[in-house]
């Protein structure tokens, strides 16, 4: 099916109405705090040894860290209040609480975390009990949803991660030297994590940050690398190729040897993942201020194929190498909107949708610079093009001639320029009918033999109705 209800309402006064001019402008924003890189010298101050890992680059786990979290300059105003009020609910009532994953790692690098993870010693039924508004939900991995002042808190328990612990394991594992009972505890837990960056435990309370995955070694090297061997950690679960692509496009981090190995190579195992799956990877990719370098990722180690194959003949057609540096429109795009967005202030599916569809349309057919700038403004004001106009007219920045889609500048009269603009804008309507038709895409690719070929019928990321509501939103 394709996206729902993202349409053109045209009134005689010329003014484009809602839905699609008001899916554009759906971005939430908030604060966020300042993002820094992780200094050197605060990390080596902590006097750790490098530690092994046990992936399948040649080393076992022999060594863990246990660091100061001040030292890294982290305190528990870092943390978000309604995190830090599940973790006190259970600290008094004698439980063990630990931040766990990509929440750790966000605050040792001074980066705002999307959300905060808690584990604990209790049992999800008394994870219920302390809290008043709290369900478990899952059935296979289940966790408690703790709802604390309108915001979610996830929290796991140790005794269901141990009970998942061990099943099918086909690498060797080595428990860490000079543990004792808890230790062993809290290393099985990470050795479930997917990547060593995020397996990585931090205790609020003692501040006390455990790591026995070798995570800040690799958060000092910049690399994304599989806690176990990378070919079975996909092969257990695909969705970890486009996680590895999401977190190192999200921090510029690159892929350890191994690991960028097997993100090309088993690439293919994306092709498992249910539509839904699909989506939520994506959206994550693209909505939360890292699209550009997700599409630069996702082209180079061959996914962008498989995900959005338009987009990949687009890059096939303009002769962009898998590792080119230069720019074009459509990643020129995803920049500017990457400017506007951040983990903590996403925006809907919709917005970065209707972008494929307008790069698309003027892909299709190159437009006058003036043409889009007032598409664009109207976009912007809600639909009314004769303002739109006004304003564009009074533009004095030239455009950039590298881009293919914009054709050369013509002194166009008012009324020829309200006809371009409706007709991009009719143009754009029909390129988001056009990009979820599995019959248009085939045609579309089978126009460029040497671009690469998706087994994905009706492009499955954006073939899912209704992704101009909140329900598309991934929180």
């Amino acid at each position: 099916m394709a996206v729902s209800g993202l349409c053109f309402a045209c009134k005689p006064h010329f003014s484009l109405r809602p839905p699609l001019f008001h899916c554009f402008r759906k971005i939430r924003f908030s604060s966020v705090a300042a993002i820094e890189t992780l200094d050197e010298s605060v990390i080596q101050g902590a006097h750790f040894s490098p530690a092994k890992n046990v992936n399948g680059e040649g080393s076992k786990l022999s060594q863990w860290k246990k660091l100061n979290s001040q030292d890294l300059g982290i305190s528990t105003s870092n943390i978000s209040k309604p995190t830090r009020k599940v973790l006190n609910g259970l600290k008094t009532k004698g439980y063990e609480v630990y931040l766990v994953g990509g929440c750790v790692r966000d605050l040792i690098l001074k980066r705002t975390p999307k959300d905060f993870d808690i584990i604990t010693t209790a049992e999800l039924r008394e994870v219920v009990k302390a809290f008043s508004r709290c369900e478990i939900i899952g059935r296979r991995f289940p966790i408690c949803h703790v709802h604390m002042d309108d915001t979610i808190v996830e929290v796991s328990s140790f005794s269901t991660s141990a009970r998942n612990f061990g099943r099918g394991l086909t690498y060797e594992i080595e428990k860490p030297a000079g543990s004792d009972k808890k230790d062993f505890v809290r290393w099985r837990n990470c050795l479930q994590r997917d990547f060593t960056i995020n397996g990585l435990m931090f205790d609020p309370f003692a501040r006390i940050i455990y790591d026995y995955m070798g995570g800040i070694e690799d958060i000092k090297k910049a690399k994304v690398r599989t806690v176990i061997p990378a070919s079975t950690s996909f092969q257990e679960d695909g969705a970890r190729i486009l996680r590895a692509i999401r977190i190192a496009a999200r921090l510029g981090f690159s892929f350890s040897r191994e690991t960028a190995h097997f993100v090309k190579n088993l690439s293919c195992l994306i092709l498992r993942l249910d539509k839904s799956r699909l989506l939520m990877e994506m959206n994550y990719m693209m909505a939360y201020g890292s699209a550009e370098a997700s599409l630069r990722l996702l082209w180079k180690f061959g996914l962008l194929e498989l995900l959005l194959p338009i987009q990949a003949a687009y890059f096939v057609r303009t002769g962009f190498r898998r590792r080119d540096k230069r720019s074009n429109m459509l990643l020129s795009l995803f920049s500017k909107l990457d400017r506007l967005l951040a983990p903590n202030r996403p925006c809907y599916s919709s917005l970065w949708v209707g972008i494929l569809a307008f790069h698309k349309a003027l892909s299709n057919k190159p437009r006058d610079p003036l043409v889009v700038a007032a598409f664009s403004l109207a976009v912007h004001n809600g639909g009314d093009i004769p303002e739109a106009i006004n304003i564009a007219k009074n533009i004095n920045k030239s455009h950039d001639g590298s881009f293919h889609e914009l054709s050369e500048p013509q002194n166009l009269e008012n009324l020829t320029l309200v006809n371009e603009v409706m007709d991009l804008a009719a143009s754009v309507k029909s390129t988001l009918s056009e990009m979820t038709d599995e019959h248009f895409v085939s045609q579309a690719m089978s126009a460029y033999p040497q671009a690469p070929f998706s087994d994905l019928p009706c492009m499955s990321v954006l073939a899912i109705p209704d992704m101009q509501g909140g329900s598309s939103r991934v929180q």
